[in-house]
């Protein structure tokens, strides 16, 4: 299954909330009650555990010694350090430019035997025209890119649909009804985004 660099800092950095949230269940306390036994507001651990707010390792240290688990401080820490070190490296990328984040996960696609993917926001970019990725990718730009290689990017991922012809591959792509909906890029890109997918449905599959 291919993962984006970002979407795979996020996995990491929920399974550590979730590894901090099941000592939390094990030592039989709450949220409120392990923020009280640390010292914090309450709504921390809750940021915490829900992956909202990464934890400092004096925040792990903290947590272990409130649940009696201080044997598992230095291992949540190493992860902790791994975690940290996927965002500083997502985040060097992007500061490349996109191009280069784009070219960054073709190894791992034309490896990549079975594909799944879920989307509550965007079109998978698989399955993405021309326009609809220019839309997404100026509007990614705008926010956290300094580089304009926004061209450049869009081809590189244009390229990368070329798994969905070659090799035995198989794919399984699901999203939200209001994906179709949300207007990315105007009424043209739309209509030229759901006739693209529409001839998907249908099994035309031609580059």
């Amino acid at each position: 299954m291919a993962v984006s660099p970002s979407s795979s800092a996020q996995q990491a950095r929920q399974a550590l909330a979730n590894r901090l949230a099941e000592l939390c269940r094990d030592a039989g306390l709450t949220g409120r009650e392990i923020a009280r036994l640390c010292g914090w507001h309450p709504s921390k651990s809750s940021r915490i555990m829900n992956a909202r707010t990464p934890p400092s390792a004096d925040d792990i240290r903290a947590w272990c010694r409130a649940c009696a688990a201080e044997g598992q401080t230095d291992d949540l820490i190493a992860s902790l350090r791994t975690v940290e070190d996927m965002w500083i490296g997502w985040r060097r990328m992007e500061r490349a430019g996109l191009k280069q984040a784009q070219e960054a996960r073709l190894p791992l696609f034309e490896r990549t035997r079975r594909f799944r993917a879920y989307s509550s926001w965007f079109i998978p970019g698989l399955i993405q025209t021309y326009g609809y990725t220019e839309a997404v990718l100026r509007a990614v730009r705008r926010r956290r890119v300094e580089v304009d290689d926004v061209a450049d990017a869009v081809a590189v991922r244009m390229e990368r649909q070329r798994v969905l012809y070659e090799g035995d591959r198989r794919f399984a792509l699901l999203v939200e009804e209001s994906v179709l909906r949300n207007g990315i890029g105007g009424p043209d890109v739309q209509e030229e985004q759901l006739l693209h997918l529409r001839s998907r449905a249908d099994g035309k599959l031609e580059p």
